[in-house]
């Protein structure tokens, strides 16, 4: 029993502590560095680097946030999936 208790508080936890909510999104502004984006969507999930630019995703291919980073300042978002 106790078992099972633990199981489901890490099963609660780990649903309840998504940061790829609308709300998060919404935090994102045009011009913020990787990091201050990382601290309010957590660390990427999967970044591309490039001549410059960066493009990361948070999430995976049905429910995400994507943000390129030209300079290490975010230009372009796109969600898809987050309520």
């Amino acid at each position: 029993m106790k078992n099972l208790l633990l199981a489901l508080a890490v099963v609660l936890a780990a649903t309840a502590c998504s940061k790829l909510t609308q709300d998060n999104y919404n935090k994102v502004k045009a011009g913020m560095s990787y990091d201050e984006v990382s601290a309010i969507l957590g660390k990427a999930d999967h970044c591309e680097e490039a001549i410059g630019t960066k493009n990361c995703r948070w999430g995976d291919e049905k429910k995400n946030i994507k943000i390129a980073f030209i300079a290490d300042r975010a230009t372009i978002f796109a969600n898809e999936g987050i309520q």
